[in-house]
């Protein structure tokens, strides 16, 4: 029966080093985790501070954008009718017949090579 209490006395021990090794890691993880944490709040602050003093000149781009989006189907009637008139039409001529060689038709010494004579 003494074997099985010291070994039971050893198992305990092995499983608390276990769990104090786990417990350590875990922390260190959640330590770093904290001081990242920290630096992105940092980070959102000042993004908030920035945004305080951009938000007047935000909401007056706005506005200009409305203005200038109600004006759009207006400006594009006026372009419409600019490109109508401007635009390039062709005339309708025939197509050219191509061009012919100046020397007239060619002849191929391949044929004689090959025994054809065309007459």
């Amino acid at each position: 029966m003494t074997t099985l209490v010291v070994l039971s006395v050893i198992l305990i021990g092995v499983f608390i080093a276990g769990l104090a090794g786990y417990l350590f890691i875990v922390g260190g993880q959640l330590t770093r985790i904290a001081t990242l944490l920290e630096e992105c709040a940092e980070i959102v602050w000042k993004i908030n501070r920035d945004a305080k003093v951009i938000k007047p000149g935000v909401e007056r781009i706005n506005n200009t954008g409305g203005v200038i989006a109600g004006a759009l189907p207006l400006l594009y009637g006026m372009a419409e009718g600019i490109v109508v008139g401007a635009t390039y039409e062709p005339d309708p001529d025939p197509q050219p017949e191509p061009a012919k060689p100046a020397m007239g038709t060619r002849r191929s010494r391949l044929h004689e090579a090959v025994g054809y004579h065309p007459t």
